[in-house]
């Protein structure tokens, strides 16, 4: 070995310390491991009545299922039908109340047109007003 080669000293390295859970991503991993083991679906499950039941096994086409199975007692394949069947009596209803609703605009465009207004007017400390309620999320 030549004389001008040092050796380094010996460091050891020192474990990062853990990071808090920024963004609740921690939040987000159970409930998708959740969601892995079908703990959602069973909660689900759990709060129906037996008509309420069997009308989802209908929509899923799995009629010849007991309603008073357990979930967790049904393969995947019939709990996947039955998630699906789920989105879909959800997209149903959440159109179903749109409509009944008249698809009326969001609250929050008749508070940007009286924002855009107050900046016509060249009134800025209104156009904020009406801005910061909308930021609140108010309407």
């Amino acid at each position: 070995m030549p004389s001008n080669v040092s050796h380094l000293p010996v460091t050891h390295r020192q474990t990062p310390a853990v990071e808090p859970d920024r963004g609740e991503w921690g939040a987000l991993r159970a409930e998708l491991h959740d969601r892995c083991n079908d703990q959602d679906l069973a909660t689900l499950w759990a709060e129906l009545a037996a008509g309420e039941r069997r009308a989802l096994m209908a929509s899923a086409r799995l009629v010849e299922r007991d309603p008073r199975l357990a979930i967790h007692d049904l393969p995947k394949p019939s709990r996947d039908a039955l998630r699906a069947a789920i989105h879909r009596m959800s997209q149903y209803a959440a159109q179903l109340r749109d409509s009944m609703n008249g698809h009326r605009p969001h609250k929050s465009r008749e508070l940007a047109a009286h924002a855009r207004q107050a900046l016509a007017d060249g009134n800025t400390e209104a156009a904020l007003h009406w801005l910061a309620i909308i930021e609140r999320g108010v309407a």
